[in-house]
């Protein structure tokens, strides 16, 4: 068993980190269907889809954890969270995780050229956000604010125009679903700073939580909560993106939705935090089925 585990591509997997992968699927998905108005892409633009998805999982996400994994190290030794990463383990050196990180972004920048130039331009952003976010002298990790601005540019707004990009012009992407994918990717991505609290503190990375601590982290999140579906509600009420028939389904889910973010972030957890991704879910297929109806 040992063996199979130290296979170059188990540990390869295991830098990239599958479970990371939805995180910016479905958001680019969601831009897809945003901009086909369908569940799924018109047949001759699957295999541009298709190359996406590799690209928008595990190519980047493999480029940006290598290098995250490569300047955390000292805070991952400390978080039980990242006891299994292969890097804490030793199963893989410095050398060679820098290396697959180029194997990673190289592989990334090329696949994305299949999709389109426009796209690769988009990857290569991401790229270096994930290189402003992880390396010194930028290390924008511990600059409270930075940390969470990148995340949630990434993952609410640079995700769902990735989507929308297969089949059309970035530059028609709807900008009121980035309002709403950055408010609910910032407010998702504020408690993740609560949990690695203590090992972030101890290596001397000034995330948000550390600077500001889990009081403000907590409210500050159901404030971003509270906004997005305040402007989600916004939209359904002038018909602008989001269907009118939603509304009233808004206003039952909105505070059902505001009441669980709020009591699962008291003290959150990777799962506390899945279930609130989860219980999203719920009305963002019904957001998606009004659309496209």
């Amino acid at each position: 068993m040992t063996g199979v585990l130290e296979r170059p591509s188990v540990l390869l997997m295991a830098v990239s980190r599958p479970w990371f992968w939805p995180v910016s699927w479905v958001p680019a998905y969601l831009g897809t269907v945003l901009a086909e108005r369908a569940w799924l892409p018109d047949r001759p633009d699957v295999p541009r889809a298709v190359v996406a998805l590799l690209v928008l999982g595990p190519l980047v996400w493999g480029a940006v954890l290598a290098q995250n994994d490569l300047h955390d190290l000292r805070s991952d030794r400390a978080n039980p969270r990242k006891a299994s990463a292969p890097l804490v383990t030793g199963a893989v050196s410095v050398q060679r995780l820098r290396r697959w990180y180029f194997l990673f972004a190289g592989a990334a920048l090329v696949s994305a050229g299949f999709v389109g130039p426009l796209f690769v331009l988009g990857v290569a952003g991401v790229l270096a956000l994930g290189w402003a976010y992880s390396v010194p002298p930028l290390r924008l990790k511990t600059r409270p604010g930075w940390d969470v601005a990148v995340n949630a540019v990434v993952v609410g707004v640079v995700s769902p125009a990735a989507g929308w990009s297969i089949t059309r012009a970035p530059w028609d992407f709807p900008w009121q679903f980035g309002v709403i994918g950055l408010l609910f990717a910032a407010a998702l991505y504020v408690p993740t700073t609560v949990t690695d609290l203590a090992a972030d503190s101890g290596a001397g990375d000034t995330t948000f939580a550390v600077r500001f601590g889990p009081r403000i982290g907590h409210r500050l999140g159901i404030a971003l909560w509270g906004s997005a579906l305040a402007v989600s509600l916004l939209c359904a009420w002038f018909d602008v993106l989001v269907p009118r028939s939603t509304i009233a389904a808004q206003l039952v889910m909105a505070p059902v939705l505001l009441i669980a973010y709020g009591i699962l972030t008291v003290r959150p957890t990777i799962t506390k935090l899945a279930v609130v991704s989860v219980l999203f879910g719920v009305p963002t297929v019904g957001f998606a089925a009004a659309y496209i109806g």
